[in-house]
C-alpha cells in the first residue's frame, strides 16, 4: 500500500469532511474513500441557513456544496442519515449505527459543534423552541416565519441577531433577548456593538440586554413566551436559541485521542493518535503560541486540505488566516484575525452605514470588524496575513487613503 492508495474514512459530510475528500482526490489519492454523514442530505452550506435560506431568497439544492455526479465521478461513499457508534483505533475500524464495520488506513474526524440549548426545566423542550444549525432547523425557522406574529430570539450573538433581522424582514414583532452585559460580549467590541444594536433598533427589534430568562412558559406543550428574572413575561409565537455551540468531542473521546477545547491537533491535522486526523469546528490547533478553535468555512476548508496533504505524506503546517462574515439587513460586516488581546480599537467612519473598527494590541494591528467597507477588510486582511500593521492614527482617519497608509512589520512573535 503506497499513501495514494490508503483507505480513508471521513466521519462528518459538512463543509469540513467534504473538502478533505475533494482535495484528496484533487491530490491523486485512488484508494477508498467514505464519508459519513448523519443528515439526510448531501454536504450542503450552512451560513445561508439563518439569512438567505430562511428568507426564501436560496432553494435547497443551491445550498448544496456539489451535485451528486460529484461523489460518482471521484469514487466517494456517501453514506448519508448515518451515524457512528464506535471507533476503535486498536484494530482501526468504526461501526456504523446498522452495525456495518469500516476499515480505514486514516480516519478524518470532521464532526463539527453542536449548539447549546435550553434545558428542558426551563422550557427547553417546547414546540417551537429551536436553534438554527441544520436543514431542518431553518425549515422550522422558516415555517414559523410564515404564521407567526411574535419572536423571542435568546442571544446575542450573530447567529441570534442575523435570525433578528430575518425575522424583522418578514415583517414580525421581534424581541432579542441577551443575558450579558451587552450583545456580541464575546466576539466583538462594543463599537461594534453599538453599531448593531442601533441598527436592529431601527428595524424595529427590541433588544434587551443583561436580561435573564427565568423560564419558557407554554401551553400544551407548545411555547407561548418567557418570564424574564425580572418576573415580566415576553409572548412568543416560537423562539429560536442561539447561545453558542460546543465541539463534538465523543467520537474522538471514545477513541482516547486527546481533548483540548475540542479534538487536539498539530500543525497538519494529526491528533494524538497518529491515524487519526481532526478538522473544522471540532478540532483545537496550534495558533500564535496557543490553542484555538475556529468556527468558520474558511478554516473548514483551509485546515481540510492542510490535513489531506499530509495524509498523503505532506509535511507543510497549516496557518491560520481568520476571517468570518455576517450579513443583516443591508449591511454586510466582514472579519479579518482575531481581537483576543487587543488594548485598543480605533474606529474608521465614512458615513453612517460605511465604517469599520481596528483592533490594536499596542502598535500591532489584530482584527477589523468593516461594516459596508471591503476596502478596508481587504487592505486590513493583507496586512495582517503578511505580519505588518498601520499606525492606529492613519488607520482611523479616513482622510488618509489606505492605499497611501504605509505599514511596518510587526515584531516577531517571540519578541512580543
Amino acid at each position: 500500500m503506497t499513501e495514494e492508495t490508503k483507505s480513508v474514512v471521513v466521519i462528518g459530510a459538512g463543509q469540513a469532511g467534504l473538502s478533505v475528500c475533494a482535495k484528496l482526490r484533487a491530490l491523486g489519492h485512488t484508494g477508498k474513500l467514505a464519508l459519513i454523514g448523519a443528515e439526510a442530505s448531501a454536504p450542503y452550506q450552512r451560513p445561508p441557513l439563518s439569512k438567505a435560506y430562511a428568507l426564501g431568497e436560496m432553494d435547497a439544492e443551491r445550498l448544496l456544496l456539489r451535485p451528486d455526479e460529484f461523489y460518482k465521478k471521484n469514487d466517494i461513499l456517501l453514506r448519508t442519515s448515518c451515524t457512528v457508534a464506535s471507533v476503535n483505533a486498536a484494530d482501526k475500524t468504526i461501526i456504523l449505527s446498522d452495525g456495518e464495520r469500516l476499515d480505514y488506513d486514516s480516519l478524518i474526524l470532521a464532526t463539527g459543534s453542536e449548539p447549546r440549548r435550553l434545558p428542558a426545566s426551563l422550557g427547553g423542550d417546547l414546540d417551537g423552541v429551536f436553534c438554527i444549525r441544520s436543514l431542518a432547523d431553518a425549515d422550522r425557522f422558516a415555517q414559523s416565519l410564515a404564521s407567526a406574529r411574535k419572536a423571542l430570539i435568546v442571544g446575542g450573538g450573530y447567529i441570534g441577531l442575523e435570525a433578528a433581522a430575518v425575522a424583522a424582514k418578514k415583517g414580525l414583532e421581534v424581541t432579542l433577548v441577551e443575558a450579558g452585559e451587552r450583545i456580541l460580549g464575546r466576539v466583538a467590541s462594543s463599537k461594534t456593538a453599538d453599531y448593531f444594536r442601533d441598527l436592529h433598533e431601527r428595524h424595529g427589534v427590541r433588544i434587551l440586554e443583561n436580561t435573564g430568562i427565568r423560564r419558557l412558559t407554554g401551553d400544551q406543550g407548545r411555547v407561548t413566551g418567557a418570564e424574564l428574572e425580572d418576573g415580566s413575561h415576553l409572548e412568543a409565537d416560537f423562539v429560536v436559541v442561539g447561545i453558542g455551540v460546543t465541539p463534538r468531542t465523543a467520537l474522538a473521546e471514545t477513541a482516547g485521542l486527546r481533548i483540548e477545547n475540542g479534538i487536539a491537533v498539530d500543525e497538519t491535522g494529526r491528533s494524538s493518535d497518529p491515524d487519526i486526523y481532526s478538522v473544522g469546528d471540532c478540532a483545537s490547533f496550534p495558533y500564535r503560541g496557543s490553542r484555538i478553535r475556529l468556527e468558520s468555512v474558511g478554516n473548514a476548508i483551509a485546515q481540510a486540505e492542510a490535513a489531506a496533504a499530509a495524509i498523503l505524506g505532506g509535511t507543510d503546517p497549516y496557518i491560520a488566516k481568520p476571517w468570518f462574515w455576517s450579513d443583516q439587513y443591508d449591511v454586510k460586516l466582514q472579519i479579518a484575525g482575531l481581537h483576543t488581546g487587543h488594548d485598543q480599537v480605533v474606529e474608521r467612519r465614512q458615513n453612517d452605514t460605511v465604517c469599520s473598527f481596528w483592533y490594536f494590541r499596542g502598535p500591532e494591528l489584530l482584527a477589523i470588524d468593516a461594516l459596508n467597507d471591503p476596502r478596508a477588510y481587504m487592505m486590513a486582511k493583507r496586512w495582517i496575513e503578511s505580519g505588518q500593521s498601520p499606525a492606529p492614527s492613519d488607520a482611523g482617519n479616513p482622510e488618509v487613503e489606505l492605499k497611501t497608509i504605509a505599514a511596518t512589520a510587526n515584531a516577531p512573535l517571540e519578541a512580543a
